[in-house]
This record gives structure tokens, sequence and C-alpha cells, in this order.
């Protein structure tokens, strides 16, 4: 059963409390990382048999498996991944940068280039489900910002795909998909192997091993961020229906056993209905025994004084995703300052951003809303500075740049704009 608490006679501990753990495979993933980077595709070979029962010499995946999905996937999936990555893309062009130029003057030309990524490696599950959502959300804002080669890995038991998620790759633009999961995927976009190109940055989810893996690398390659278990929180006032507000908490429950489901609510006849109506949904949930562990070691509802003091304990969780289930969400919004992605009103489940409304589903987790962002186009891209000076722009300034420089005691950088001008002293 789900716990409720009231705010104002709970402990802070109890209400901010996190049910997340240390993983205790750093050093499983530190051995699989290492023998990747030394033995190459031979070390996938071995995983890929150990973990995924495939025994394979080949591990790209040909086009002629890629058709052969596509052509298995029904008409009306298709469509809905069309139109989902037609949102996904009008919603993310608009985050498109441009480099720019500060117009000339006085000698002095400055500005920015955006120079695209030459090579992103997307991660994409393969376990208790399959993630065709994972693979749009990903790719599309990539291809958006110009990347030139996008690279797939993904798991396949038995050596098959979910033909979905290569009906998605297809339809999102992914230029080559590799057969390969877990840690050793991560090690093999990190460093590259004779099969897998090295890539500039790694993006997707995935279990313990891969987000350990992630931070492993990171340094070596670039990554999004290290992706904890899905979150929800919903503030709900007591107009809302309780039959809903289960269901979207529950939503995010059977994602993972460590997932988190909370409701803020400021009415506790809604607090008891949600907790009847999750115990009801659950017993007729297909991924019960996941959703009922994530519910009973993380979910819990908390009964504040009004909405006001509701969104002030969201601010502090910061979670993955925020429902504002109240009938003037827009009254509200600006005073919500930490959250992955918000859903306004009573007609925006969550899974209406995971799979189709636009916004990107990639999302911080574990409280880092608090200062990290949604995936976005600006993942894909980096940003160089160039600086020009005439002769005569630089000495203007050329004494004050070495009075400065010596203030930090750096004299060789106060001569080298002296130098140019005979005044530095040799």
């Amino acid at each position: 059963m789900i716990k409720i608490m009231e705010y104002s006679n709970t402990s802070a501990e109890e209400i901010f409390a996190r049910g997340i753990s240390a993983t205790g495979v750093e050093d499983i993933v530190a051995d699989i990382i290492a023998d990747v980077r030394k033995n190459g595709d031979k070390a996938l070979f071995k995983y890929c048999e150990k973990f995924d029962n495939t025994v394979t010499d080949c591990l790209e995946v040909t086009d002629e498996e890629i058709e052969e999905a596509f052509n298995a996937v029904d008409d009306e999936f298709l469509r809905i991944i069309k139109q989902a990555k037609q949102n996904i893309y009008d919603y993310h062009k608009h985050q498109v940068r441009s480099s720019f130029v500060v117009a000339e003057k006085d000698g002095i030309v400055l500005g920015q280039k955006i120079i695209p990524l030459e090579r992103a490696g997307v991660y994409v599950p393969g376990g208790t489900a399959a993630y065709p959502s994972t693979v749009l959300m990903n790719v599309v804002p990539a291809k958006l910002a110009g990347v030139k080669e996008i690279v797939m890995t993904t798991p396949a038991k038995e050596g098959k795909i979910n033909p979905v998620i290569l009906a998605a790759a297809k339809t999102a633009g992914v230029d080559r998909i590799f057969k390969v999961g877990g840690a050793q995927a991560i090690a093999a976009l990190a460093y590259g192997t004779e099969s897998i190109p090295r890539v500039d940055k790694i993006v997707g989810p995935g279990n313990a091993f891969v987000a350990e893996a992630k931070k492993q690398v990171f340094g070596i390659v670039n990554i999004d961020m290290i992706a904890g278990p899905s979150e929800i929180l919903v503030i709900a006032d007591g107009t809302c229906s309780a039959k809903t507000v289960a269901a979207d908490m529950l939503s995010q429950a059977e994602h993972d056993k460590l997932a988190s489901a909370v409701l803020v609510t400021d009415s506790r006849k809604l607090a008891d209905e949600v907790a009847e109506q999750i115990e009801a949904q659950l017993r007729i949930l297909p991924r019960e025994e996941i959703a009922r562990a994530s519910i009973e070691n993380n979910g819990k509802i908390i009964v504040a004084d009004n909405i006001e003091q509701g969104i002030e304990i969201a601010n502090t969780i910061a979670p993955e995703h925020l429902e504002l289930c109240v009938d003037n969400p827009f009254d509200y919004l600006d005073r919500i300052k930490n959250a992955g992605s918000i859903f306004l009103g009573k007609n925006c489940p969550e899974a209406l951003g995971d799979y189709y409304a636009g916004p990107n589903h990639t999302l911080p987790t574990s409280g880092t809303a608090r200062f990290s962002s949604p995936l976005s186009v600006d993942d894909f891209v980096k940003k160089s500075a160039f600086t020009y000076y005439t002769k005569e722009a630089l000495g203007a300034v050329c004494e004050d740049i070495a009075y400065f420089a010596e203030k930090e005691g750096l004299s060789a950088h106060a001569r080298s704009a002296l130098v140019r001008f005979d005044k530095a002293g040799f």
C-alpha cells in the first residue's frame, strides 16, 4: 500500500527522501570497459553470447534486416511514429541556433561559431520493454543539429532486435545500427572497435550498468546525463479524478522497481481515494510486480495545506516529470522552478510527453532538474568563439592587457601583448 503522509507533521527526511541506493556495479563495469578497450570486437562477441544468447561475428544490422523489420510493423504504428517524429521535429526546430558575428568596430571582430558534432551515439535499451520512443527523442534533435553520423546500439536477444525499434530508427534517420547492449556498448561507442566507430557524444537511457558505464567514460566522450530511475510527481487539487491520478502515477511506476511516483494534494479525501485506486489498478496491470515494488518502496502521497505549498514541495523534490492537475494551471506555471518537463492541466498525462507531444522525454532525474535541462538540439552542437583585432586595435589596449596579466603574476602573458609593439623590454 502506498504511504500517505501529512506535510505538516512529517519530517523533511521522510518527505524528500528518494529510495535510490548505490548499485555496486562500478567494478564490474570497469572490467567490461577495460576488456572492450583492449580486445575490441572480440570482447563484444563474447558479451553478446553471454548476455544476449547471440553467437555472431557481425555486429552491424544490415539494410535487409532493417527493411524486413520495417515491413513487419503494422501500418497504424508506422503512421503514429511518423506523426510523433513530426511533432518532435516541429518542437525542436525552434532550438536551432545560428552562429553570430559582432559587427566590426574600431578594427575588432568578435563572434561565435555553432558546430555540429561529427558523430553521436544513441543507446536504446532492450530489456523488459522496447523503446522506439527513445530512438525518436534522441535522433531527431541530433539530425536538426546537423550531426553528420548517428550510430545506434541496442541489445539483440538471440540475435534479434524488436522490429519497432528498427522501424523507428529508419523513420528517424539513424545511419548505422549495432547489435550490442549494456556497458560493453557504451565502451565501444566511447573508444571504438573494429566494427563500431568512436563517437563524440553518447545519449540515451539504460539500466544501472549502462548508467555507470556512461559515468566512467565521461571525459573520453561527452554524455547527455547520468539518468536515474524514472520519476513522476503529480500536484492535484480536490476536484481531480482519483482514477486518473492513480493511472498517471502507475504510468511511471511500471517502468522500474526503483521508479518513484509521488502525489502532492491539498485534499485528504483525494489522497485516500488515490491510494485505493492504485491498489485496484495494480491488480489488473500486466507489469504489476514491477509497479507494485515501485509504489511500495518509493511511492508516497503528501497532503499539503494548499496548492501553493504543494508547489514548494515539488520545487524541493525537483522531479523528472511534474503534472499540475488543476483547473487554471497557467496561474501557477511561473512558480514552478525545478522540473524536467511540466504537464499542465487535467488533460495532459505524462505519457503524452513520452511519445507524442513534441518536447523531449530525455529528462533530468534524481533532483538534477535543479540545475539541468531536457535533451535538446544544444546537446549535439559545440560552440567556438573567435576574435580578430587589427594591429591598431591591439595597440590601443595592449598595456591594459599587460597590466591585468601582471596582477595575476603572469609576465609572459603581459609580454605576449607588449612584444608586438617593442614594449616588452627584450
